[in-house]
């Protein structure tokens, strides 16, 4: 019965752990010729508030090529353009034994901004060799480490990735 007891208090408490997995490799597309290759990114690398120096933590792979590099995520909100005006229309009535009622109303005013926090964040890769190249990037990531960017070769070949 202990041994019942133990195994259920383990597992138990195995599913209130967090998980801590790898997020799944993402796209690197090459803007000009549409060669496709993949990213990824170690757990809990875009998550924001790691150092800039530190180990590589993202691996890119395109074209025969094989890049590692570390991506940084800066904290705070991505600067958001002004807030669009909405406009609100509600209209109502009741019908009983009292009366009837009849109501409107109207309302413009600025939308409701969004509920998910954007980050902005960094990625500078290389290959290993004698002529390393290097790809900057750009990134916009998202509160589930979801996102997008724009890498740069030092070729000046573009690359956009998603992941």
């Amino acid at each position: 019965m202990k041994q019942f007891a133990a195994v259920a208090l383990a597992a138990l408490l195995a599913a209130c752990a967090p998980a801590f997995t790898a997020t799944p490799p993402g796209r690197v597309v090459n803007a000009a010729t549409g060669q496709e290759g993949t990213v990824t990114f170690a757990p809990g690398s875009l998550r924001p508030g790691l150092p800039a120096a530190g180990p590589d933590n993202v691996t890119l792979s395109i074209g025969g090529q094989t890049y590692t590099g570390r991506v940084v995520v800066l904290e705070g909100a991505l600067a958001a353009a002004p807030a669009p005006l909405a406009l609100s229309v509600a209209v109502g009535g009741t019908a009983g034994a009292g009366g009837t009622t009849f109501g409107w109303g109207a309302r413009l005013g600025p939308a409701p901004t969004p509920q998910g926090t954007l980050r902005t964040g960094s990625l500078i890769a290389r290959t290993a060799g004698p002529t390393p190249r290097t790809l900057t990037c750009t990134l916009t990531v998202d509160e589930r480490e979801r996102g997008y960017g724009e890498c740069r070769g030092e070729d000046g070949r573009r690359y956009m990735l998603q992941f």
